[in-house]
């Protein structure tokens, strides 16, 4: 009988031993089915020129397939033609200048949310001559332009106005519809001034030795404003498709960081993909692609540089911004940070 009760209680413990085992392997998680992530359709707009080259690997990996969401991108000339798209839900998520996201933020009651900059200062003003050293020395000219209404206006009136310039009385600035009409201009030789973005310098300087690079406007923005940061453009979303879609979006944030690293680390590659995407021939990308300032600050960073440019743009002309600075809303913080 002691026999048969020591057997029992044998078994009993060597049972119990296997369903310990068998307990902890499931509290580890090894025998749990782990959660898929389910791709989302996303509309991505962009323009041609730092924030379409900052996207090309992506939009690469896209068409590839090997993206975690299903992207369908669209490059623009001009920011206008993106806002009527963000408003209406045509567009999910845009690259667009900061100045036009607190503008969309204010106009639309806090419909979008400012997710990332991605462009530093990418601005130069071109001279056909040698006359040009310092932004004083414009005084008296015809400044010629493009993206009325966007950062590159109200940068452009700060600094004229810092040096004690009035637009319309001691100087003069004539806009043009898109950088390519503008750079087709100077390149020409139909205008002696123009203020325009990378890559769009290089395309002008390749075609024609005569004209230069004179000013540096990051530098002088800098010089003016105490060394602050000079934050161009910042990629917005939908607050209805981010309250919808969190984990798509910051999906989507994941590799479009991946792919404006890509852009710095692989050159001729990423020049390679701006010809394959119709923004400009690859020669050319691969020498204005280095002084484009594409960067991917979002989070703390993000907010600390936006929040500095945006109270300098309310003092030099609310409008600028939409009236007034917009509140902490407008930056987009992801869930537990």
């Amino acid at each position: 009988m002691k026999k048969l009760l020591a057997l029992a209680l044998a078994s009993l413990l060597t049972l119990s031993m296997f369903a310990g085992c068998g307990k902890e392997k499931g509290e580890a998680g090894t025998s749990e089915p782990k959660e898929t992530y389910q791709s989302v359709d996303i509309n991505v707009a962009g323009l041609k020129g730092p924030t379409g080259i900052g996207m090309v690997r992506l939009m690469e990996q896209s068409d590839a397939g090997e993206a975690a969401n299903k992207y369908t991108f669209s490059l623009a000339s001009a920011p206008t033609e993106i806002v009527g798209k963000i408003s209406s839900g045509e567009v999910d998520i845009a690259a667009v200048p900061t100045n036009l996201a607190a503008t969309l933020y204010q106009k639309t009651n806090g419909g979008v949310k400012l997710l990332a900059v991605n462009t530093l200062g990418v601005l130069y003003l071109l001279e056909k001559g040698d006359s040009i050293h310092s932004v004083a020395d414009l005084k008296g000219k015809t400044i010629y332009a493009s993206g009325q209404g966007s950062t590159t206006e109200y940068v452009l009136n700060y600094l004229l106005e810092q040096a004690g310039m009035t637009v319309g009385e001691d100087v003069k600035v004539e806009y043009k519809a898109d950088h390519s009409e503008l750079a087709a201009l100077i390149a020409s030789g139909e205008a002696d001034i123009a203020l325009l973005p990378e890559p769009f310098v290089t395309t002008v300087t390749s075609k024609n030795a005569d004209v230069r690079v004179a000013l540096d406007i990051t530098e002088q923005w800098k010089k003016t404003t105490g060394d602050k940061e000079l934050p161009m453009g910042g990629i917005i979303v939908r607050t209805e498709f981010l309250e919808k879609n969190p984990a798509a979006v910051e999906k989507f944030l994941e590799e479009y960081k991946a792919s404006t690293e890509y852009t710095a680390t692989n050159l001729a590659e990423t020049a390679a993909l701006t010809e394959k995407y119709d923004i400009m021939k690859a020669d050319v990308a691969q020498k204005a692609i280095p002084n484009c300032n594409i960067v991917y600050l979002d989070g703390a960073a993000m907010k600390e540089s936006v929040k500095s440019f945006f109270d300098i743009l309310l003092k030099a002309d609310a409008k600028s911004i939409g009236g007034k600075l917009p509140d902490d809303a407008l930056y987009y913080e992801k869930a537990g940070n």
